[in-house]
């Protein structure tokens, strides 16, 4: 099977005026199936950009990106939202569910935007739900649940459409101790039971060893340490 997103000697500068700030230089990572991979390095360093490139919602000054096989320099917008959709799914620090839907309505998002039949979609996100712990709580609004309930709902909806992929930005950064320890075990265990792979953005270290692979991003470079699951280890650059 290919590999799930492979970068290569990718770098990314920011242009403001005559200003010029490169954040990412000549970075090569490669994430296999069911890798489980930890992306940690000092505020602005360049860990959620570096995401977001993975995820082809911003492209690079140079390098490539391939997301399941596919080259997303040479895809145009809509072809990389496809690509997104498929192959790929987002849990943020801050849940971003849509506040006008239910928890069900949010979860079954992925799966109408692909046009899956309504009840097909709203069978999936039901199975989901329970498996995140929150079958009783499929027809509640964003309000109305806790801060963890909220994150789960997120696992849930970036699950639900079995990526190969698990992109996520600070995910328990915004919870409290036993919530952000209650849906990292989630991430986990559904890595494990899926198989899909992780690549988690975080600041707390012991959280990043206890994921195997520890990618370090310091002045622009990218050096990963540990074991992959199939895949084989970025390079400093």
């Amino acid at each position: 099977m290919n590999d799930v997103i492979r970068a290569e000697a990718v770098a990314k500068t920011f242009t403001e005026d005559s200003l010029s700030v490169e954040v990412l230089r000549r970075i090569d990572l490669v994430v296999g199936p069911a890798d489980r991979i930890a992306i940690v390095g000092a505020s602005g360093a360049g860990k959620s950009t570096l995401l977001h490139l993975l995820a082809g919602l911003d492209q690079p000054t140079s390098g490539r990106i391939f997301v399941d096989g596919q080259d997303m320099a040479r895809l145009s917008e809509a072809e990389r939202g496809r690509v997104r959709n498929r192959a790929l799914g987002f849990v943020y620090q801050f849940h971003h569910l849509l506040h006008e839907f239910t928890a069900l309505e949010n979860v079954a998002m992925p799966l109408l935007i692909r046009r899956e039949p309504p009840r097909a979609a709203t069978q999936r996100a039901q199975a989901i739900l329970k498996r995140v712990g929150l079958a009783d709580r499929a027809r509640h609004k964003p309000a109305e649940l806790s801060g963890g309930e909220r994150q789960r709902v997120a696992i849930a909806r970036a699950v639900v459409h079995e990526p190969r992929c698990v992109l996520a930005d600070e995910p328990t950064g915004n919870l409290d101790a036993r919530n952000a320890a209650e849906v990292f075990a989630l991430l986990q265990e559904l890595n494990a039971s899926l198989g899909t792979s992780l690549v988690l953005v975080t600041h707390d270290h012991d959280l990043a060893r206890s994921l195997g692979r520890v990618g370090v991003i310091s002045d622009g470079c990218l050096s990963v340490t540990g074991a992959p699951a199939l895949s084989r280890p970025g390079r400093p650059c």
